[in-house]
């Protein structure tokens, strides 16, 4: 009796198995199918082969950096015009007596474009015709973290891919000892910075691969990656392989993308081990280099991270992101925007600059750009004054990789309230982006759901023709 209960229960115990197995290899299958879609059969020409993202997070003040408005330092300390303000998301400003802030900081114009920019931006500044300033940028978000969100992964919901998960994922990595999409944050000194969260670098539901990998500034670069005390090279190696022989066999049996993705990263972290402290031992720099940045090695500032990613950029990683924090200025705009402004204009230059004499900027897109805008009006025209977050308009630039230097595109209104010109979506901002990649964003997408979804999303998107060369 117990012998044909154990087979009878053996029995419905395989049968239910094979069941499940079966309908776990369909739908393994079916991922791993998906993997294979998309950008490989829709490959345009492709103008770049990595991209520098410079994110200032808190939202840099377009109108005192980038987009000075004349009607608008006229108007200084004056109500705002109610016509701009009524039936508007104001985030903190809702309901309140709102005055007009003129520009806080002389602008002046440079390069022979004549492009006019803040003086607080002296570097960037001489740089005016190798960048294309957009000065039309607006995005559907009005705090931090969504906006950041939305900025990285074209939605405001939590989990999807961002843009450099979507990149890694598409066209892979050139880089054999290092990932494919990194990150890195800085920060100054002063105020307490805000929170960046790792999700914005996060593969949603993508291949497990195509996650950012943050390199911390300071310190050790990754968590964990050296070896254990007493445990060397030999012995690491031969753990590697006997972990990945067992994820081998696993991986015969149930094909599981994600285990495959394991085996790779299990042998991926060991390269890193020799990769990394080369990448961040900068003693071979030259004096000229460094001074050019302006930065000491180790020292976790945003030059520092400028530096590193352009050794990142040698090294064929894909997709490098920079965070500088500490933008979000509802109050002390005047005293510390310009701080703000020097922690990042040299760096910002010289990486164009370094890019140029290494034959490696045509090749390269760089982006600068924040998660919004800031309003062009003030709760109070006295004290230590601010502007509030804004998502109707915003400037950044671009410069490298077939984009048109010397350049402006777009207009706001004659208050800076809204984009009025050219509008510039985030959904544009990443075709364009795919666009130069050789990627068709229309025809890029990953089965989730049920549901084919894009960077992109639903709405219309279109490639900003208008500023390539």
């Amino acid at each position: 009796m117990t012998s044909e209960f154990t087979t009878r229960r053996q029995l419905l115990a395989g049968s239910s198995m094979s069941l499940f197995g079966t309908a776990l290899g369909t739908l393994l299958n079916s991922s791993a199918a998906a993997e294979t879609e998309g950008v490989y059969r829709t490959q345009l020409p492709r103008k770049i082969r990595r991209v520098i993202w410079l994110t200032m997070a808190g939202g840099p003040s377009h109108l005192d950096l980038f987009d000075r408005k004349q009607k608008l330092a006229d108007m200084n300390g004056e109500l705002m015009p109610e016509e701009f303000t009524a039936g508007q998301q104001l985030a903190q400003l809702q309901g309140q007596k709102l005055f007009c802030l003129g520009p806080q900081f002389p602008f002046r114009r440079y390069g022979q474009c004549g492009m006019e920019l803040s003086e607080l931006l002296p570097q960037i500044g001489g740089m005016a015709d190798d960048i294309c300033l957009v000065r039309s940028m607006t995005t559907d978000a009005i705090n931090h973290d969504p906006a950041h969100m939305f900025m990285n992964t074209g939605s405001q919901i939590a989990g999807r891919p961002g843009m450099g998960a979507w990149v890694t994922y598409g066209l892979g990595s050139e880089a054999e000892n290092l990932p494919g999409f990194i990150v890195l944050v800085s920060t100054g000194p002063g105020r307490s910075p805000q929170p960046i969260a790792a999700r914005q670098w996060n593969n949603g539901f993508l291949p497990g691969r195509c996650q950012g990998v943050r390199m911390r500034s300071t310190g050790e670069p990754v968590l964990y990656l050296n070896s254990p005390p007493g445990v060397g090279d030999d012995q690491q190696e031969a753990d590697v392989a006997a972990v990945n022989s067992l994820n081998r066999l696993a991986q015969e049996r149930l094909q599981d993308p994600e285990i495959a993705t394991r085996i790779v990263q299990y042998e991926l972290a060991f390269r890193m081990q020799s990769s990394v402290p080369e990448l961040t031992d900068v003693s071979g720099e030259s004096q000229t280099v460094m001074q050019r940045y302006g930065c000491e090695p180790g020292d976790g500032s945003f030059a520092a991270n400028c530096l590193l990613a352009r050794r990142l950029a040698e090294r064929g990683v894909r997709f490098i992101q920079l965070y500088h924090r500490d933008w979000d200025h509802h109050s002390l705009l005047r005293e510390e925007l310009p701080m703000r402004a020097r922690e990042v204009d040299q760096a910002s230059a010289a990486l164009i600059t370094d890019l140029q004499e290494r034959g490696m900027l045509d090749e390269t897109l760089i982006v600068w750009s924040g998660e919004f805008g800031r309003t062009p009006m003030s709760q109070s025209n006295k004290g230590p004054i601010g502007r509030d977050h804004h998502n109707r308009s915003m400037s950044m630039w671009m410069a490298g990789g077939g984009i048109r230097g010397g350049t402006v595109y777009g207009a706001t209104d004659e208050l800076g309230y809204a984009a009025a010109e050219d509008i510039c979506t985030v959904h544009d901002l990443h075709a364009t982006m795919l666009h130069q990649l050789g990627i068709d964003h229309e025809q890029f997408s990953f089965r989730f759901q049920g549901l084919d979804v894009r960077l992109t999303g639903v709405e219309p998107a279109r490639v900003l023709s208008e500023i390539l060369s």
